[in-house]
């Protein structure tokens, strides 16, 4: 596929190898590339040619495809002829060819960032290309970034993972988009640069703030989790999507569907970290601390007791990047005018289907199919691409299954045999049983251990298992020991939600990928 530690900087490391003021000069006067032009890019473009006299921003889209192909005939219709002709102009390098527009050699050639918006089912290839192009014609310091928001599939290895993660020093730009608000003239948006070397990650960030002075963008060095993150928030705001759409008249439910799928989102980005294998030199191998990207710590970690010891399981730091923690919030939000965004108003789709029929989608193809009749593009629907892969994902990165719980429910609303799928439906609709869903599925085994007891104090097992666990000076006895009831409830007699929980973990945790 590619070489996962290929250089990807600005500049010639290490540092002291070049005259950096000149070099710095050069970054911070070049130009924005953006290859494959989906509707992020061409709205960005857009609110550039808005803002901006100055143009700093250059595209090209994909061979075969149009220039504002990402816009329905509505929206070009609205759109002013005037920045329709700077957007234009941005595709076309040389004036000497025209109706010729620009490929991603020439962005390599004119811009000193690349961004590859291309989605998931194009992007390792366009990678591969854009690293080629680049050495091809000496121009190894233009820096390769992506905005993919959906997991990546090798094929051969039938294995999942994060596209920064297999290539570790891939920038990563993602920013809050909700459906055609970049063409609003006075609105403004956060986003995130994200690079593993710092200065790489300040001055791409640097060069990205001046495509519109709407758009602030911050740098970050977390890569693999801002990408994990924009992944898991687009399976989670089909979700958002759904809650809002069919418990609309249950306002004291949505707050803890939303927090949860916010929270385990950012959870599992943790998870994720912890898997680098260079972890140890994001925080400790930087020209200069992360605090004055605007981290408030350099680290935070998360611990939890084994055999008597603390073992480090987490890492949260990426969480103090503000516009990151913000795109997920925003995504999950019903907005006040306008559109949600294209994952949210999939998950609308959900629920008036369901709303509709009184069941689950039979799989994915029937979700897909009602998406596209209801408007919503195939390649637009990256949560979808990503709720896919969500069985390997949880494997690769090995996120425990409550810390998931959420998108759990969601993949087996779609995914699940027929035979379970009765369960779900009724969970999924149910207020009461959702609340409890969420409550519940959110216990680890650990604490489901001590629920159990509580629930059937009435038996000896329970307490000898609770009363030894508390006598227990070295505290290993909770750990090492398991509970076994004389008379455990009969499967039928179980709640729905019960039922599902137990199922969805025998289900992901024993399944063959």
């Amino acid at each position: 596929m590619f070489e996962k530690n290929l250089s990807n900087s600005f500049f010639t490391e290490p540092y002291s190898s070049e005259p950096l003021a000149i070099r710095i000069r050069e970054v911070l006067n070049g130009k924005v590339g953006f290859y494959s032009v989906g509707l992020y890019p061409a709205s960005l473009a857009y609110n550039c040619a808005l803002q901006n006299k100055g143009l700093n921003i250059l595209l090209a889209p994909r061979e075969g495809r149009k220039l504002f192909g990402a816009f329905s005939e509505i929206d070009l219709s609205e759109m002013d002829k005037g920045i329709k002709n700077k957007i234009e102009s941005m595709a076309i390098t040389n004036y000497n060819k025209p109706g010729r527009y620009n490929t991603l050699q020439d962005l390599i050639i004119n811009c000193e960032l690349v961004v590859l918006s291309s989605n998931s089912k194009h992007i390792i290839k366009d990678v591969n290309l854009a690293f080629k192009l680049r050495k091809q014609l000496n121009r190894e310091n233009v820096l390769i970034a992506c905005l993919v928001g959906s997991f990546c599939h090798d094929y051969k290895l039938n294995e999942s993972f994060v596209l920064c993660e297999k290539f570790n020093n891939l920038a990563f730009f993602s920013g809050f988009h909700r459906h055609g608000a970049l063409r609003n003239p006075l609105d403004s948006f956060t986003a995130n640069f994200c690079h593993p070397d710092a200065m790489n990650a300040m001055l791409g960030a640097k060069l990205l703030n001046k495509i519109s002075p709407n758009i602030q963008v911050s740098a970050g060095i977390h890569n693999v989790e801002g990408q994990y993150i924009k992944a898991a928030k687009n399976i989670s705001s089909i979700f958002a999507g759904f809650g809002h759409t069919f418990h609309k008249n249950n306002p004291g439910l949505l707050p803890t569907l939303l927090t949860l799928l916010l929270d385990q989102c950012l959870d599992q980005a943790a998870y994720v970290s912890m898997s680098r294998s260079d972890r140890e030199n994001l925080y400790t191998k930087q020209p200069f601390p992360i605090t004055e990207l605007g981290y408030g710590v350099q680290r935070i970690e998360a611990s939890f007791l084994k055999d008597g010891d603390f073992v480090q399981a987490r890492d949260h730091t990426f969480s103090q990047l503000t516009a990151m923690v913000a795109d997920v919030r925003g995504s999950m939000m019903l907005p006040v005018s306008g559109k949600p965004t294209r994952n949210f108003q999939a998950g609308e789709v959900l629920a008036e289907m369901m709303v509709e029929y009184k069941r689950c989608p039979k799989g994915v193809e029937e979700f897909i199919e009602w998406c596209e009749r209801s408007g919503l593009k195939r390649g637009a629907l990256e949560g979808i691409n990503s709720l896919n892969l969500w069985p390997y994902i949880l494997k690769k990165y090995s996120i425990p299954i409550n810390n998931a719980s959420m998108i759990n429910l969601l993949y087996m609303c779609i995914m699940a045999p027929d035979g379970i799928k009765q369960d779900i439906y009724k969970v999924m609709t149910s207020s009461r049983e959702l609340a409890n869903y969420c409550q519940e599925s959110v216990k680890s085994f650990q604490s489901k251990k001590i629920s159990d007891s509580l629930n059937n104090f009435h038996l000896e097992t329970s307490i000898d298992f609770l009363t030894k666990s508390l006598t227990d000076e070295d505290q290993l006895f909770f750990e090492s020991n398991e509970l076994d009831f004389d008379n455990p409830l009969e499967s039928e007699e179980k709640p729905i939600y019960s039922k599902v929980i137990e199922y969805i973990e025998t289900y992901l945790i024993e399944s063959k990928i």
